[in-house]
């Protein structure tokens, strides 16, 4: 991987991993009257069972930092809890979770760093039941069509923020397609992932989700 692509991708990789949380205006945060809360009660219901829908899905992805730089590659997600980040193959990483912890390997340093997916932005991903139902918040979309949903614990600011965006789709499992979403760091670094050309239903074996640990061999996985 040349210089700008490690550059790019390991603030943005421990970006999706790591976060901690940009500062929220309060107001945005709970929502205080009651004919407010149920509509997005039921909104964020409608968000929750999308994802548990999905059995298994693939689709290419783009990850894009704040300064517009961007790389590639497919994610695969299997229900509950997986998830796999292959980028292209001129990034030399790759972002796995086994369904108990997200593991970031660097094959170009040998390093493997893990992280318990609780304290990932992306636990609103793979555990939507705990992360979106109590911690998510309904922002506002200018477009009917599209829900929008802010995952974040006010009282662990270090597990992060994530704000993600799904968009009305009768062919998606649940009648709503994941589009994209945004996780935000300390430092005001944000991560934007954008997805398209999703497929479902397909047969994932449970090796998709296993990775091959760099410092006990110099070869990329096949």
């Amino acid at each position: 991987m040349n210089a700008m692509k490690r550059y790019l991708t390991k603030p943005v990789a421990a970006a999706m991993i790591g976060a901690a949380t940009l500062a929220i205006p309060a107001s945005m945060a709970v929502p205080t009257a009651s004919a407010v809360a149920q509509p997005q009660a039921n909104q964020l219901d409608r968000a929750v069972r999308a994802l548990r829908a999905i059995t298994t899905m693939r689709a290419d992805f783009t990850q894009t930092d704040r300064a517009g730089n961007s790389v590639s590659g497919q994610l695969t997600l299997r229900n509950p809890g997986r998830i796999r980040f292959e980028y292209t193959d001129d990034v030399n990483m790759l972002v796995v979770s086994d369904g108990s912890a997200l593991t970031l390997v660097d094959y170009d340093v040998n390093q493997v760093e893990r992280w318990p997916i609780r304290n990932s932005p992306l636990g609103a991903l793979l555990d939507p039941n705990r992360d979106m139902r109590r911690f998510g918040t309904l922002q506002p979309s200018s477009t009917n069509n599209v829900i929008s949903v802010q995952v974040r614990d006010p009282n662990r600011p270090e597990f992060g923020v994530m704000t993600l965006v799904f968009v009305e789709n009768a062919s998606a499992p649940g009648g709503l397609e994941l589009a994209s979403w945004v996780a935000l760091d300390s430092q005001n670094t944000r991560t934007t992932v954008r997805l398209r050309n999703h497929r479902y239903g397909m047969s994932v074996p449970d090796s998709a989700f296993r990775y091959r640990d760099p410092r006990r061999s110099s070869r990329r996985p096949g």
